[in-house]
């Protein structure tokens, strides 16, 4: 078990139990501990109140509230636990030993989602745990995009590519999403993130979203396609972005051809002002494809010798096959403060020596960045103010002010 305030930088907190003292109900904790292993924490009743108010509170899948007649007296406290849970999306699971059934009628009115007796029976709070999750997927799977059907865009097409792993390709890419979809208080352009790495695909981790059974037969079976079924398929983020995450399994790369890609292509262009999406890192046979459809095409790498390799296999395999390399946009990682002028200059000889240009420098945005993406949160929500949202940002407003008929000028 975690101390008392969880600390989400050692291991990611996901429920806490609320109690007057935890040590009072030891069943409770055994249960926890074979359920969650070390990713639960302890909290009182007031601490609980002034957790909900902070940015870890975010990553909470549910509190434990236990409570003995004891606690009857102050009733209105745990009732105002319940509702600031529940304003956060915290679910409830009540723990409930010698409580009077109107109090028990009063707690689960005010929003508790399962109530379980203690002591606590065989399995009873893990089949609890399980219903609160169940009901999390489905009432995401239940807000799957209705699309128009006579809807008539032509959706700019934006590809982000890593070269090497860990050059920040889908960091780009969730944020960049984000940050298009949200630079406009109202009215803003309607946006489409589509995660096309089959294997190790993390859009859905980034932005703490069920992965679904119905993505893969969408996939398998484009040409019956229509667009119930890719509105099915796809999941809302906060009412302002749409996804489409990676299958529940990691399926091989060439489960699609070119001709299922296309057909996906064709249907977010048709509903979306525009489609991000995040590519593997693997040159597969529809890489020609989306490379085609793009208006730009996002290739991130870093100042080190594998991305140098890399960035020249992947110029000389694209340049071999007459494709469109112009179209490229190399991001460069987690570049050099704007002060450190020898880091500039490795930066430019590096792209001498490839023969290429390195269009965009993106800061490193340091720990933040891998704690709102465990968080399920885009860097605007969890670090504003971080260097790294800062430049994502400026690049989705450039991006917007273009507009999505003069991308492929940019």
């Amino acid at each position: 078990m975690s101390s008392t305030m969880p600390q989400p930088d050692t291991s990611l907190i996901v429920a806490c139990t609320v109690s007057r003292d935890v040590q009072n109900f030891d069943l409770l904790i055994e249960d926890m501990e074979q359920a969650l292993g070390e990713n639960w924490g302890d909290l009182g009743f007031a601490e609980a109140l002034a957790f909900f108010g902070q940015p870890e509170a975010q990553a909470l899948e549910f509190i434990a509230l236990a409570m003995d007649e004891t606690d009857e007296d102050d009733l209105a406290l745990m009732g105002e636990i319940i509702t600031q849970a529940k304003a956060q999306k915290i679910k409830v699971i009540l723990i409930a030993e010698d409580v009077t059934p109107a109090s028990l009628h009063s707690l689960l009115r005010q929003g508790a989602d399962e109530f379980v007796p203690y002591p606590l029976p065989e399995n009873e709070l893990a089949e609890a745990i399980e219903r609160v999750r169940a009901a999390d997927e489905l009432a995401a799977a239940s807000a799957a995009t209705a699309l128009q059907a006579d809807s008539h865009k032509e959706g700019a097409v934006i590809v982000v590519h890593g070269l090497a792993g860990g050059t920040g390709a889908t960091t780009l890419g969730v944020n960049l999403a984000w940050e298009l979809a949200t630079a406009q208080k109202e009215g803003g352009p309607s946006v489409c993130l589509l995660d096309l790495d089959l294997q190790y695909g993390a859009v859905a981790t980034f932005l703490d979203l069920p992965r679904r059974e119905v993505v893969y037969d969408m996939l398998s079976d484009t040409e019956g396609m229509d667009d119930e079924i890719f509105g099915q398929s796809l999941l809302t983020f906060e009412d302002k972005l749409q996804v489409l995450t990676a299958p529940t399994d990691m399926l091989p790369l060439d489960l699609m051809s070119s001709e299922d890609v296309n057909r996906i292509l064709t249907m977010a262009r048709r509903h979306f002002d525009y489609v991000v999406i995040d590519m593997p890192s693997t040159l597969v046979q529809w890489t020609e494809a989306v490379l085609n459809a793009a208006h730009i095409y996002f290739a991130t790498v870093e100042m080190d010798m594998r991305s140098a390799q890399n960035t020249l296999r992947f110029k000389r395999a694209l340049q071999s096959e007459e494709l469109p390399i112009e179209k490229l946009r190399y991001v460069m990682n987690r570049a050099p403060k704007f002060t450190d002028l020898s880091g500039k200059s490795r930066v430019k000889r590096m792209a001498e020596s490839l023969g290429i240009s390195i269009d965009l420098l993106m800061p490193d945005g340091g720990k933040p960045i891998a704690q709102g993406a465990d968080h399920g949160l885009p860097l605007a929500v969890s670090a504003p103010k971080n260097p790294l949202r800062k430049e994502i940002s400026k690049l989705a407003i450039s991006i917007l002010e273009l507009g999505s008929t003069d991308v492929q000028a940019a």
